[in-house]
């Protein structure tokens, strides 16, 4: 009974084993990865070109080039009264006509004061970029905004460490164009009580 079972089984395994190949033949080939499609060269340069190239937005910052004066007002609390002081900013277009530098010497708190800053026009961003580092702090001021119709009013928010509550704290800033040879930048940003308040007011007038 045994040897009678065995049989049929292992003929049944023989049958089973010898159409594994044809079944294995019949399986469709696994599926090529389709090739990466091909990089765009002249698109990528001319995104680039346009990226790089100043504008109109950085025609507008040029024509704050030139030494200025500066009379400037500060509040250290809300409600306190002005603090008071002169400086003279040194302005002129850099990298090609992409970025305006400033330098600024001038006094704070009966200490000299000394800044750089530089502003330009992100074309990829289309916003007003700006940085600015001085020497009551080892922190760097970054803002970015955009301007009003004309070009003659830029608004920029951004962040910098407050050296008080070791946070970052959010500020605002507005540069306004009165005329050819005068231009104001104001500043605001919050109180150790968090209340938003403005801080600096300074008036440039051309020298030349």
């Amino acid at each position: 009974m045994r040897l009678n079972a065995i049989g049929p089984a292992l003929l049944c395994a023989g049958l089973v084993t010898a159409s594994l190949p044809a079944q294995e033949a019949k399986k469709p080939a696994p599926a090529k990865a389709k090739p990466a499609p091909a990089t765009d060269e002249k698109a990528m340069m001319e995104a680039w070109q346009a990226a790089a190239t100043p504008g109109a937005p950085h025609q507008s910052l040029a024509v704050l080039e030139g030494t200025w004066t500066a009379k400037v007002k500060s509040w250290m609390a809300p409600g306190a009264p002005p603090a008071e002081s002169e400086g003279t900013a040194d302005n002129k277009m850099t990298l090609g006509g992409r970025f305006l530098e400033q330098r600024f010497q001038g006094s704070f708190m009966g200490q000299p004061f000394n800044g750089i800053g530089y502003t330009g026009y992100d074309n990829v961003k289309k916003k007003y970029v700006s940085t600015w580092m001085d020497s009551m702090g080892t922190m760097i001021m970054v803002t970015e905004g955009t301007a009003d119709p004309a070009g003659k009013v830029i608004t920029a928010t951004g962040t910098i460490p407050d050296a008080f509550t070791k946070k970052t704290a959010a500020i605002k800033s507005v540069m306004t164009v009165v005329a050819p040879d005068h231009h104001m930048y104001e500043m605001w940003g919050p109180a150790p009580n968090g209340k938003v308040y403005k801080n600096l007011e300074i008036h440039y007038y051309k020298k030349n």
